[in-house]
């Protein structure tokens, strides 16, 4: 039985690789992420420049847009649910980029987008004072001018990144600068584009799943426990 199990194995993971190969061939441009078998007959799924799309084994065809499986009520959104294990994955692969808090215990994960001179990413923090039990990432996306990326260097290059940020965006009060430090302006820029937004704040669970963007803190408090439910 396990000399089967890893032949079928060795034979999933050659198709995928076969697939790579000729999704590559077809799209020189663009990058195949990865490639897995669907969980429904003859489709494989593909990340390519970071969108789902799907394929069958030959590729000779190719389309996007969601799969639900409606064996279930309500239908489950099946590209849903693969688009959030994958926002998972690059989150927790991006940690190091963003500016990182823990309120009590932590046991809870927030992902925040913020720009230093956004209205309501200073009202989400003021929100967010109200929350404990919770570990915040926050990326520093400053796209309203040069005056929010200067702020944001300034927070980045700061002894203390978690002290500076909610100094500026509960006090006004700004850090004096480093001009050693090279903060990670862009990546998080891009990274936020990548999921599909386009504006802060921008508020991601756990789980993987976008919540929009200023919420009070009952609604932070309900989503975050809905993340970490079993």
């Amino acid at each position: 039985m396990v000399g089967f199990a890893a032949l079928v194995a060795c034979s999933a993971d050659a198709n995928e690789a076969k697939i790579r190969q000729l999704l590559q061939g077809k799209f020189p441009t663009m990058k195949v992420e990865s490639v897995t078998k669907a969980p429904f007959a003859g489709l494989y799924e593909v990340v390519l420049d970071g969108e789902i799309v799907y394929t069958d084994e030959k590729v000779e065809y190719f389309f996007g847009g969601n799969i639900f499986d409606i064996r279930t009520l309500p239908p489950r959104n099946l590209t849903e649910d693969a688009n959030n294990r994958l926002v998972v994955h690059v989150l927790a692969g991006a940690q190091d980029m963003a500016i990182k808090r823990v309120k009590g215990n932590g046991n809870r994960t927030l992902y925040t987008f913020e720009d230093p001179n956004c209205g309501y990413c200073k009202q989400l923090n003021q929100e967010l004072a109200k929350v404990d039990d919770v570990t915040i990432y926050t990326f520093l996306t400053p796209i309203l001018s040069q005056n929010s990326i200067d702020k944001s260097r300034a927070v980045w290059c700061a002894g203390d990144r978690a002290k500076a940020w909610e100094d500026l965006m509960l006090r006004a009060a700004i850090p004096e600068s480093s001009s050693n430090c090279v903060a990670p302006i862009e990546r998080s820029i891009a990274l936020m584009k990548r999921f599909g937004v386009r504006g802060t704040p921008a508020l991601f669970l756990a789980n993987g799943r976008h919540i929009g963007g200023f919420i009070p803190a009952d609604q932070i408090e309900r989503a975050l426990n809905s993340a970490t439910a079993k």
